[in-house]
Protein backbone atom coordinates (compact mmCIF):
# COMPACT_ATOMS: atom_id res chain seq x y z
CA UNK A 1 0.00 0.00 0.00
CA UNK A 2 1.16 3.51 -0.73
CA UNK A 3 0.06 6.13 1.75
CA UNK A 4 -2.81 7.75 3.57
CA UNK A 5 -3.06 11.53 3.31
CA UNK A 6 -5.05 13.46 5.90
CA UNK A 7 -6.03 17.10 5.29
CA UNK A 8 -7.00 19.23 8.30
CA UNK A 9 -7.25 22.78 9.56
CA UNK A 10 -7.21 24.26 13.06
CA UNK A 11 -10.88 25.25 13.44
CA UNK A 12 -12.27 21.96 12.09
CA UNK A 13 -14.43 20.17 14.69
CA UNK A 14 -14.08 16.73 13.02
CA UNK A 15 -10.33 16.94 12.35
CA UNK A 16 -9.18 15.55 15.73
CA UNK A 17 -11.04 12.30 14.93
CA UNK A 18 -9.29 12.09 11.54
CA UNK A 19 -5.90 12.65 13.21
CA UNK A 20 -6.70 9.93 15.75
CA UNK A 21 -7.41 7.44 12.97
CA UNK A 22 -4.16 8.50 11.31
CA UNK A 23 -2.28 7.74 14.50
CA UNK A 24 -3.79 4.26 14.67
CA UNK A 25 -2.87 3.61 11.05
CA UNK A 26 0.70 4.74 11.73
CA UNK A 27 0.92 2.31 14.65
CA UNK A 28 -0.14 -0.41 12.21
CA UNK A 29 2.89 0.49 10.07
CA UNK A 30 1.21 2.53 7.34
CA UNK A 31 2.66 5.72 5.93
CA UNK A 32 0.37 8.57 7.00
CA UNK A 33 1.01 12.11 5.76
CA UNK A 34 -0.70 15.08 7.39
CA UNK A 35 -1.44 18.35 5.60
CA UNK A 36 -2.65 21.54 7.26
CA UNK A 37 -4.56 23.37 4.53
CA UNK A 38 -3.85 26.67 6.28
CA UNK A 39 -0.21 26.43 5.20
CA UNK A 40 1.06 27.02 1.65
CA UNK A 41 2.29 23.42 1.25
CA UNK A 42 -0.92 21.96 2.67
CA UNK A 43 -3.05 24.17 0.46
CA UNK A 44 -1.07 23.21 -2.64
CA UNK A 45 -1.43 19.50 -1.88
CA UNK A 46 -5.15 19.98 -1.17
CA UNK A 47 -5.60 21.75 -4.52
CA UNK A 48 -3.88 18.86 -6.31
CA UNK A 49 -6.38 16.40 -4.80
CA UNK A 50 -9.40 18.73 -5.14
CA UNK A 51 -9.86 18.82 -1.39
CA UNK A 52 -12.40 21.53 -0.61
CA UNK A 53 -13.44 20.54 2.92
CA UNK A 54 -11.87 19.17 6.06
CA UNK A 55 -11.22 16.66 7.24
CA UNK A 56 -10.38 14.80 4.06
CA UNK A 57 -8.65 11.45 3.87
CA UNK A 58 -7.10 10.13 0.66
CA UNK A 59 -5.71 6.62 0.20
CA UNK A 60 -3.13 6.07 -2.53
CA UNK A 61 -1.59 2.86 -3.82
CA UNK A 62 2.15 2.37 -4.28
CA UNK A 63 1.93 4.10 -7.70
CA UNK A 64 0.36 7.23 -6.13
CA UNK A 65 -3.02 6.43 -7.69
CA UNK A 66 -5.99 7.43 -5.53
CA UNK A 67 -7.93 4.31 -4.57
CA UNK A 68 -10.35 5.86 -2.05
CA UNK A 69 -11.17 9.20 -0.52
CA UNK A 70 -13.47 10.88 1.96
CA UNK A 71 -14.02 14.62 1.93
CA UNK A 72 -15.64 16.50 4.78
CA UNK A 73 -16.22 13.36 6.83
CA UNK A 74 -14.34 10.83 8.90
CA UNK A 75 -14.75 7.20 7.85
CA UNK A 76 -14.52 4.41 10.37
CA UNK A 77 -11.24 2.64 10.86
CA UNK A 78 -12.82 -0.50 9.39
CA UNK A 79 -13.81 1.38 6.21
CA UNK A 80 -10.25 2.60 5.72
CA UNK A 81 -8.72 -0.78 6.50
CA UNK A 82 -11.09 -2.39 3.98
CA UNK A 83 -9.59 -0.27 1.22
CA UNK A 84 -6.05 -0.73 2.43
CA UNK A 85 -6.30 -4.52 2.64
CA UNK A 86 -8.16 -4.85 -0.69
Amino acid sequence: MGSVKIFTKSECPKCPAAKEIGGILQQEGLQVLYYDIETPNGLAEAAFYSVLSTPSIIIEDENEKVVAGWRGSVPTLLEIEGWIRA
